[in-house]
């Protein structure tokens, strides 16, 4: 009979890896994931179902990869939507930054000239 010692690191790394997997259901289908925050990897699903559950009350299609391709192209159209508003936004930020920070510039150099 052998003794196997097992490195610490590798136990505790296994251990991580069993407790990072997820069981979530999508549009009646069950799906096992990896992740470290199930509460977020179950709201993302939930997401995912709910636009599939939309699609598929407002289309005639039942197959359920059709609903998947479109509840994807919907759920895309969103993200790049947000994501011009936010570009946007950092822009407009940006700017603002970047014009007070001249100003304070003039200021700080007409202190300089002054004193």
């Amino acid at each position: 009979m052998t003794d196997e010692v097992k490195d610490p690191q590798s136990v505790s790394a296994s251990h991580e890896a069993a407790s990072d997997r997820v069981s979530v259901e999508i549009y009646d289908q069950t799906y096992h994931l990896r992740g470290t925050d199930s509460e977020y990897i179950h709201n993302l699903a939930e997401f995912v179902d709910l636009k599939m559950r939309t699609i598929s009350g407002q289309s005639k299609t039942v197959d359920s990869l059709r609903l998947a391709v479109l509840a994807a192209i919907n759920i895309s159209d969103e993200y790049h939507l947000l994501k011009r508003r936010y570009e946007t936004l950092a822009d407009k930020y940006q700017q603002k930054a970047n014009e007070i920070t001249r100003k304070l510039d003039e200021v700080l150099n007409e202190t300089r000239k002054a004193g």
